[in-house]
């Protein structure tokens, strides 16, 4: 039986103009290619977990615009339910500007839109998506409050909570007791506790004071060299697996998907990072924040093709 996904976060387009150099402050230059990626951690996370077969359900809001009506095709698409996705006619969706040069730099503008007005009354529509979850997953790009809501309410209705801690905000630690794992890169996990503590710690000293607050894992993402597991008891470092890299916009929200997926199907957690690996190691082999997640038939394949077995797939 598949498992049963709630993720509350954002839905984004996101605009992209291709140039061969950024524009200076008052300048103009043309682009050779434009291009629009549905994005939004939220909804990338969501897209990773369905293409791997989990049952998910969004909770989120969209603008009543052209943006917000192709946001929930494209989610619809790739069999994303979204009977709790609120169409907003008080604000627009979110958006991203983006503009990439021949050398892969970028300038990117963000308007979040709608993102702040994800509150509790949507965590209350979804209350049968909530009880029917294996796990529950949410991102910082909507309020703190929200996101902290979420969690709770997975954990009292049994399921597991994942918190993705990106982008950094103002956490109070002690509100982290809902969440049973945090997944987060280095450079956040000592953002995360210098913001809440005022204490400058390397990111293995700050896992340690997370773990004081009840969360029972702490996974910090580490790019090419793979995902690190830090508990009461031990850390340990899961290497990722080499591939050409094409884009890696999305491998963190790949990562979090297919995370959420492996535990929410009883794997052993070196194993469900192992494996969260590979998906996110997939992901960055193709372009798009979306269009580049791999399908549970491409996990097979490369799994079998570099020799790893997973009881849970």
């Amino acid at each position: 039986m598949n498992p049963v996904a709630v993720v509350v976060g954002t839905m984004h387009m996101d605009f992209v103009i291709y140039v061969d150099q950024l524009p200076k402050l008052g300048e103009t230059v043309l682009g050779h290619k434009f291009e629009t990626f549905p994005g939004g951690k939220g909804a990338n996370q969501a897209v990773a977990l369905a293409r791997l077969g989990a049952e998910v359900y969004m909770v989120s809001r969209v603008g009543e615009d052209f943006v917000g009506k192709e946001l929930l095709e494209n989610a619809k698409r790739n069999n994303v339910k979204t009977d709790y996705v609120v169409v907003d006619s008080e604000e627009k969706s979110g958006v991203a500007f983006i503009i990439v040069d021949k050398e892969g730099e970028n300038v990117i503008a963000v308007a979040p839109g709608v993102d702040n007005r994800i509150c509790i009354e949507d965590l209350n529509r979804a209350e049968p998506a909530f009880s029917k979850a294996s796990v529950v997953l949410a991102q910082l790009e909507i309020p703190v409050e929200t996101a902290l809501e979420a969690m709770k309410r997975g954990k009292e209705k049994g399921a597991l909570t994942i918190l993705n801690v990106a982008p950094v905000k103002k956490l109070p630690l002690d509100q982290l007791k809902y969440v049973d794992i945090l997944v987060l890169n280095a450079r956040e996990l000592e953002a995360l506790v210098k913001i809440a503590t005022g204490e400058t710690l390397n990111y293995i000293e700050a896992s340690r004071r997370i773990l004081e607050q009840g969360v029972s894992t702490v996974i910090v993402t580490r790019g090419k060299e793979g995902a690190e597991i830090i508990t009461k008891e031990y850390s340990k470092l899961i290497p990722t697996f080499k591939v050409k890299v094409v884009d890696t916009v999305g491998a963190g929200d790949a990562f979090c998907g297919a995370l959420a997926y492996a535990l929410s199907r009883k794997a052993e957690l070196e194993d469900a990072v192992r494996f969260a690996n590979m998906v996110a190691a997939l992901k960055v082999t193709k372009k798009g924040a979306q269009t580049g997640l791999p399908y549970l038939s491409e996990v097979r394949k490369f799994a079998e093709e570099q020799g790893v077995a997973f009881k849970f797939i």
